[in-house]
């Protein structure tokens, strides 16, 4: 069977740690493969515009250039309308019944996860490799998030064992705003193409 690790995310705009994640994911559980998907209109993201698909798009494809192992799909921008996670995973293992799935998340998401659309669905379909730190100090230790978890729903969970990165999309639009430069956050073609594309000038 096939195993293969999903990375979803609006990617607005993809950034070293969302690489650092897949490399880790595809090592350290042996996947044959990362497909970074980035998202058409998620349901979470509707607060604020999402910057347009193409060029969220091409910035993935500079990033993802040369790296062994990992695939952009366009899974989810040819859906029209909201994406939900849930939904996306049933129809590639309609499409893929031969793959185990493994879907790559952030500690943020590990403790939002049950306000996602059918969190059971979620579980039910992939198992979830999870980023390696403690999300925040209001919240129950990760080990025991993922124990709740796993009991809840019968999921399986691990952990991402990589070194913690503190870079945020949020963060680098912010910079890129303020006109600040974004080296060592982002990868250096993605980094010329937001300047060149003035995409997050005020």
């Amino acid at each position: 069977m096939n195993q293969i690790g999903i990375m979803g995310g609006t990617f607005d705009p993809i950034h070293h740690g969302h690489l650092l994640l897949g490399h880790q994911a595809r090592e350290e559980y042996h996947l044959q493969e990362i497909w970074f998907m980035p998202s058409g209109q998620p349901p979470h993201k509707k607060d604020h515009q999402v910057t347009e698909a193409q060029f969220r798009w091409e910035m993935a494809e500079l990033a993802l250039e040369g790296q062994e192992g990992f695939r952009l799909s366009d899974f989810e921008l040819c859906r029209p309308g909201t994406t939900y996670t849930a939904q996306t995973l049933a129809l590639l293992h309609e499409d893929y019944p031969d793959t185990r799935f493994y879907f790559i998340i952030g500690a943020d998401s590990l403790y939002e996860i049950e306000q996602w659309y059918r969190p059971d669905l979620v579980m039910a379909q992939a198992v979830l490799l999870v980023a390696d730190r403690d999300y925040h100090p209001m919240h129950p230790r990760m080990e025991r998030q993922i124990n709740r978890l796993t009991e809840k729903y019968g999921a399986e969970i691990f952990r991402l064992h990589c070194p913690e990165v503190n870079i945020s999309s949020v963060e680098i639009r912010a910079m890129a705003a303020r006109g600040e430069s974004l080296c060592g956050l982002v990868p250096d073609a993605v980094r010329v193409y937001i300047k060149e594309k003035k995409l997050y000038d005020r």
